[in-house]
């Protein structure tokens, strides 16, 4: 008898709660934001080219998904030390959380997964945004994002929820 595959929470799944760390030593998870939108987006490592352009670009339009009734959460493996650095030399105003621990947010979600480039393999984050209602309930995915026209999509999505 064969293995069933794993199934990851997806559109119309309910976010799963799992805490992660902040900067400034507390805690956060997903339905702390419960009562608005959520867009929870993960990344691979702080201060990288595309990590650094998306960080960037969700900050510069934050106020636009405060407007939409929307909160916003860049998620990433760093450490909390690593995250406060990045938060301060890039002026980052989106809340950024650590998901170090294994049988994280993103091994819940399936995000945290072998990689391979140039021949080597390792494990990884794949850069995936979740957008998530007031209910708690994944509304949109956006899978192995590239980060240019990226945030206006999510904008736009949060706008439309």
């Amino acid at each position: 008898m064969s293995e069933q595959p794993t199934r990851f929470p997806g559109e119309g799944d309910t976010m799963p709660d799992i805490a992660m760390e902040t900067p400034d030593g507390a805690s956060v998870k997903p339905s702390d934001f419960r009562g608005r939108k959520l867009v929870v987006f993960f990344y691979p490592k702080d201060d990288t080219p595309g990590c650094t352009t998306e960080n960037k670009e969700f900050t510069a339009l934050a106020g636009e998904f405060e407007k939409a009734g929307t909160a916003l959460l860049g998620v990433s493996k760093d450490p909390p030390a690593k995250h406060l650095k990045f938060m301060e030399k890039h002026d980052l105003a989106v809340p950024l959380a650590s998901d170090a621990s294994e049988g994280g947010l993103s091994d819940a979600l399936g995000i945290w997964t072998e990689k391979k480039n140039y021949g080597r393999t390792y494990m990884g984050m794949v850069r995936t945004t979740y957008l998530v209602d007031a209910g708690g309930r994944i509304a949109k995915v956006w899978n192995k994002v590239r980060v240019k026209g990226h945030v206006d999509a999510v904008l736009e999505a949060a706008r439309t929820l």
